[in-house]
């Protein structure tokens, strides 16, 4: 599979990563509802044996349990796979969520994941989300600590926006960005991949597949009760239509090519040159499968045109954009 450097980086990423929310389970606020934790192992295994090279997790995805899970599969294998995980939010006995970059706790955190992770250091650690906004710059010191310390590798940064990103590159050089990315999802083509671009940060791209709405299989009535996009407007009228008939819309350009959607929509968002790699989410072996021939593929400049004028006929449909739920 091909692999892109990550910004100014020592690192390799294939241009396909295994993302880890969704494996976490049920038992929290973004949860995905019921998960068979074979199968997620499963899942991450044959992503490896198909070529993947990382796997990005977080500490809060099932509350630590997505990170245990990553440990288990990658038994035995763990010198072959880099490891992305993110810290800032913490929850208590409750399982209620909160955010904190006090340096104590990005610490704090740091050292449990590495436990649940069972290994010495982790390869890129994120600030997930920038929502203790007065401690930027005392959370990003921390991290820069831990690397120095040899726990981390590379810092980088999660759902940032430019002024945030400027802030922590004050400090310490950011070594990547992991935003939101899709088809119907393109605030980061704004400043950010220009600022990303100019200071040699890699951009890591989360649902890709707008958390399944691009797959080309997407069925809201298969969505268990607890699952977090019940909640989402992406995922209700009048959003939700105008996307499904994109889907179709799609259909033929993918099948043109022997590909999925949900493959149409990884290669769109790697035509970026500034995005390194796509963070694919995957519960069973089933569907890293059926998306890993996204690598490779290149769309032609015609069927990037349809793309976009498809682009604007969905957004017509849809009045006013919704706030969005974060993961």
């Amino acid at each position: 599979m091909e692999r892109r450097k990550l910004g100014n980086t020592g690192l390799e990423l294939t241009v396909i990563g295994f993302g880890a929310w969704a494996i976490g389970g049920g038992n929290w606020r973004f949860g995905w509802g019921p998960q068979d934790d074979r199968e997620a192992v499963d899942a991450i295994r044959r992503a490896l044996d198909l070529g993947v090279n990382w796997v990005d997790t977080a500490a809060v995805y099932g509350l630590g349990h997505s990170e245990e899970l990553v440990a288990r599969a990658l038994s035995g294998r763990r010198d072959q796979v880099l490891i992305a995980t993110k810290c800032s939010l913490i929850w208590n006995d409750r399982g209620e969520i909160s955010s904190s970059l006090a340096r104590e706790s990005v610490r704090r955190e740091c050292e449990a994941s590495l436990r649940r992770l069972q290994t010495d250091h982790v390869d890129l650690y994120q600030i997930h989300w920038p929502n203790d906004e007065p401690r930027i710059e005392e959370g990003w010191e921390e991290l820069g600590r831990l690397i120095d310390e040899g726990k981390v590798r590379y810092g980088g940064v999660s759902n940032f926006n430019v002024n945030q990103m400027k802030r922590a590159q004050a400090v310490r050089p950011i070594a990547s960005l992991q935003p939101p990315y899709s088809m119907i999802r393109r605030e980061v083509e704004g400043a950010s991949l220009a600022y990303c671009a100019a200071h040699g940060i890699g951009v890591v791209a989360y649902s890709p597949m707008q958390s399944g709405l691009l797959t080309g299989s997407f069925d809201r009535a298969r969505l268990a009760d607890g699952d977090w996009r019940l909640r989402d407007p992406e995922f209700l009228e009048p959003a939700l239509g105008a996307t499904l008939e994109l889907v179709e819309q799609l259909r033929p350009i993918a099948a043109g090519h022997a590909k999925s959607v949900a493959e149409l929509a990884i290669a769109w968002v790697l035509r970026r040159p500034e995005v390194t790699s796509a963070i694919v989410g995957a519960r069973r072996p089933s569907q890293i499968e059926q998306t890993v021939g996204a690598a490779g593929w290149v769309l032609s400049a015609e069927e990037l045109a349809v793309i976009d004028r498809l682009l604007e006929q969905r957004a017509r449909r849809i009045p006013e954009r919704a706030t969005r739920f974060r993961k």
